[in-house]
């Protein structure tokens, strides 16, 4: 779901399914699914070149190092990525999701990996407090454009936990005014089979392509109502940033 109630008010709803992978199991997740590859075409498959370096290495190495300059080592011992398959091919993907958990299991830092429809991509990673188990809630300030119809002038706050049995992100973009956009991901887990893989296949065809159309076709909507479009700024030097000292969101 995706609602903004400024400076025009709407509201859409798209069904859409992710896949959550280990990242240190990618080939194995691949080894007797028919349907699934990890970098290799298929009907879906999963390619490193999608996220992280964007280079075509391995995650992990890429991971390891933002944990370690942020100080969050401890969080590397066990990483899954919530984010979507390629479809014949094609993916893009607005939002990714590493769960990076320490030796014991608890999770102990998130990294949220944004893209944009030019290209572009940017990490905010969040630390997890030791024992914490509720819904994390991260606040960062916006420092990396994602859509020509949003200023560059708010804040985000996010909220998520492990997607185990059920997922649910929550999303809420404010600036000066208030709040002003709400977005959600749910949905509950179901196995990775390749008969689950087809039924998702024709209840949701053509899935990324269909994410990319959508958000054009959105755009378009908003700009024939009358909201401004915004030029896109240089995408921030570094690949990850650490969110400020924790403050409210308006």
């Amino acid at each position: 779901m995706h609602r903004r109630s400024r400076p025009k008010a709407y509201e859409f709803v798209y069904r859409v399914f992710n896949i959550v992978v280990d990242i240190d199991k990618l080939r194995d997740d691949a080894v007797g699914r028919r349907l699934f590859s990890y970098n290799r075409f298929n009907l879906f498959s999963f390619y490193d070149r999608d996220h992280g370096a964007r280079d075509g290495s391995t995650l992990r190495p890429w991971v390891e190092k933002h944990l370690a300059d942020a100080g969050l080592s401890h969080a590397a011992a066990h990483i899954r990525l919530l984010c979507m398959p390629r479809v014949l091919g094609y993916v893009f993907d607005p939002i990714s999701i590493y769960y990076c958990s320490d030796p014991e299991g608890n999770l102990a830092a998130v990294l949220y990996e944004v893209k944009n429809t030019f290209g572009d991509q940017h990490g905010y990673l969040f630390p997890v407090e030791r024992g914490q188990t509720a819904p994390q809630d991260h606040v960062a300030d916006k420092i990396f454009h994602v859509s020509p119809l949003i200023a560059m002038n708010a804040r985000y706050r996010i909220r998520t936990a492990s997607p185990d049995d059920r997922l649910a992100v929550l999303i809420r973009e404010s600036d000066e005014e208030g709040e002003f956009l709400v977005a959600t991901l749910t949905g509950e887990r179901r196995d990775m089979t390749d008969a689950a893989l087809l039924s998702r296949f024709f209840r949701i065809p053509f899935l990324t392509l269909k994410i990319m159309i959508a958000i054009h076709f959105e755009a378009i909507r908003l700009m024939l109502r009358g909201v401004k479009y915004t030029t896109r700024p240089e995408p921030p030097a570094k690949e990850v940033s650490l969110p400020p000292p924790r403050r409210d969101a308006a």
